[in-house]
């Protein structure tokens, strides 16, 4: 998903896409499972969240990843130390990541924690419930794969360069750190649609395939060209994909300060040095953060021609809070179900009386401010607080629930406004049948097994042998069995997916995507032996000149096309002195690769500005 100039940004992912923001190498490895954290300790991991799991393998990393890897962080901070929010070095020494080899995950989960938060490697695209659902726990998912030297300006695959030196080091800032929390909060509440599922299980197909080197052209072709066609079909954008845009303009992509001058703060720009350096000129259009940034969609695969400038953390809260007001889950009502009804997905309606049904919402009555009746159908869920009601789960609303609701004939009150015994005094009938009749025009008839209360009030009513109607109408049958009648008068919230998610049950399908560890050939072998010598020389305690010069020598032979190990053993040429003759050897060949090749021009020069730099100083 993310990369060195963005979240997903790949010139061959696709033409235009804009997506929520969503995060591997192996099998599952167990963290904490408990979800009840007590105050001053280490957050804990639900363990609905372990299955996204996986084990970081640091040992599948070739000596070129970790060159790459030192490349990318050694420009990135040079930059970054003088443009970056000042949060941005700070964080990087207490998350404990460094410029010269990849993280331990596990060693930035143990900084974190100092922190309050956690860290875990992840594998891939997880799904984005349970992206925000890591966030809402105060857990930062990774993904721990790294880039190739061949796409080491994007990668169509999550890459721990953006999650790791990006975001992480940013929660040392409290302000930033809550806001964070906070839109996670939101987010989890929003409500998706089935456009923005069936794109986002596009763009992971996409990056699974072409992350994977036995992959064939036709493979990847056919799978660009099922996300082109979703994406050309795409409407209007649903309140997660507005949302998202925020968290683009903000977290992934935000500048800082005032419109004359502005530090960096969004993780695709810390971890993008050519998109970092650009952001910052007169070129790119910058604008000052407001809601009205949802309004801009975003192109993953260029540079953004504009960017939003917060004048401070403390913004980014205000803005939050006037998108969560436009959103369905605060404002319910008639625009709460009409949201449900188009997202064609599983969403939770909650009544005035707190009890919540969450399923696909196929219709709904609605006569100016009373909500009279919801058909919902699929599996549903009853729940209170976000915690499924015993014996009301998807197993016994397993093909769909409805319900009218509101006042009833002939009175100033709703149902849930009376007790069990006034409502039996009141509407039991000498058959035994209780007959409720709604000033809507439903009527229910049915004999009373029991009522379930929370915080002393009725939130619903079982019958059987119930009998619902309107007019000629009939909308349950006795033999369709027990019926569970809604208690509430009004809708006063409808938010996306189910309210208790782990007793809901997964909303999709999913397998760890493994990146494949690669068939490496006996030149690949070979080039990764040469790229550990190097590597191997640096972090030697004792100036091994002889080697070096060795080094030098097999480079010239074998290894000139590995523009990378050039400039490694350039840095040393400079670092170890009396290497005059060698310098001007690697310096010419690395620039006669630049002036052939367009591609690794910017990678070589900023490389070679850097050891000059470096050198200068000394």
């Amino acid at each position: 998903m993310t990369n060195s100039t963005g979240m997903m940004n790949s010139t061959e992912m696709t033409n235009s896409t804009e997506m929520t923001n969503f995060t591997g190498m192996g099998m599952t490895e167990t963290f904490v499972k408990s979800n009840n954290t007590p105050e001053g300790s280490a957050p804990q991991i639900p363990e609905q969240l372990n299955r996204y799991i996986v084990k970081q393998h640091y040992e599948k990393y070739t000596s070129e990843n970790q060159s790459t890897w030192r490349y990318i962080m050694r420009q990135l901070k040079d930059f970054l130390s003088e443009n970056a929010h000042s949060s941005y070095l700070e964080g990087l020494k207490e998350t404990g990541i460094t410029i010269d080899e990849i993280p331990h995950i596990s060693d930035i989960d143990k900084k974190l924690q100092k922190l309050g938060w956690r860290a875990v490697p992840v594998s891939g695209f997880i799904p984005p419930a349970a992206f925000m659902e890591f966030q809402l726990n105060n857990v930062l998912p990774i993904a721990s794969a790294i880039r190739t030297v061949g796409h080491i300006s994007y990668t169509p695959a999550p890459d721990i360069v953006h999650e790791a030196a990006g975001h992480a080091p940013f929660l040392v800032h409290p302000v930033f750190n809550a806001f964070l929390k906070e839109y996670a909060k939101v987010v989890r509440k929003a409500i998706t649609n089935k456009q923005d599922f069936e794109q986002y299980s596009a763009i992971r197909r996409l990056s699974d395939i072409k992350e994977d080197p036995h992959s064939s052209p036709e493979e990847i072709k056919k799978a660009q060209d099922r996300l082109d066609q979703i994406n050309s079909e795409l409407k209007s954008p649903s309140e997660a994909s507005l949302l998202s845009r925020f968290i683009w303009w903000t977290s992934e992509y935000g500048l800082i300060g005032d419109l004359k001058k502005q530090k960096i703060y969004g993780a695709g720009l810390l971890s993008s040095l050519g998109e970092a350096k650009k952001c910052l000129g007169s070129e790119v259009k910058k604008i000052p953060l407001d809601s009205a940034c949802v309004e801009y969609s975003y192109d993953i695969t260029d540079y953004q021609p504009q960017l939003f400038v917060t004048p401070d953390f403390e913004t980014l809260h205000t803005v939050l809070e006037d998108l969560k007001k436009k959103c369905a889950f605060y404002r319910g009502g008639e625009y709460g179900l009409k949201q449900a009804k188009k997202a064609e997905m599983v969403c939770t309606i909650e009544l005035n009386t707190g009890l919540q049904i969450s399923g696909i919402l196929e219709d709904y009555v609605q006569e100016g401010e009373q909500n009279l009746f919801i058909k919902l159908k699929g599996a549903c869920q009853l729940s209170y607080q976000d915690q499924q009601l015993a014996g009301h789960g998807t197993e016994e609303h397993h093909s769909g629930y409805s319900s009218p609701l509101g006042l009833l004939k002939n009175s100033s009150v709703s149902p849930d406004k009376m007790s069990l015994s006034e409502l039996k005094n009141r509407f039991v009938k000498e058959n035994g049948n209780m007959i409720l009749e709604f000033a809507s025009g439903w009527v229910l008839e049915g004999k009373l097994v029991e009522g379930v209360s929370k915080d002393n009030k009725l939130i619903l009513l079982r019958f059987k042998d119930c009998r619902i109607y309107r007019g000629d109408t009939v909308y349950y049958k006795p033999e369709w069995g027990v019926f569970d009648l809604a208690l509430g008068e009004t809708v006063c919230s409808v938010f996306g997916g189910p309210a208790d998610r782990f007793a809901y049950g997964d909303l999709e399908d999913f397998e760890v995507a493994y990146v494949p560890s690669g068939n490496f050939n006996e030149e690949q072998v070979e080039v990764f032996s040469f790229y550990k010598k190097i590597r191997e020389v640096r972090q030697s305690s004792d100036r091994q000149l002889d080697l070096l010069k060795a080094l030098i020598e097999e480079y010239k032979k074998r290894f000139l096309k590995h523009w990378l190990a050039g400039v490694e053993l350039l840095e040393l040429a400079y670092v170890f002195k009396g290497f005059e003759k060698e310098k001007q050897f690697l310096k010419q060949k690395l620039i006669s690769v630049s002036d052939t090749s367009n591609e690794k021009r910017p990678f070589i020069k900023n490389a070679i500005q850097l050891i000059e730099k470096e050198n200068q100083k000394n």
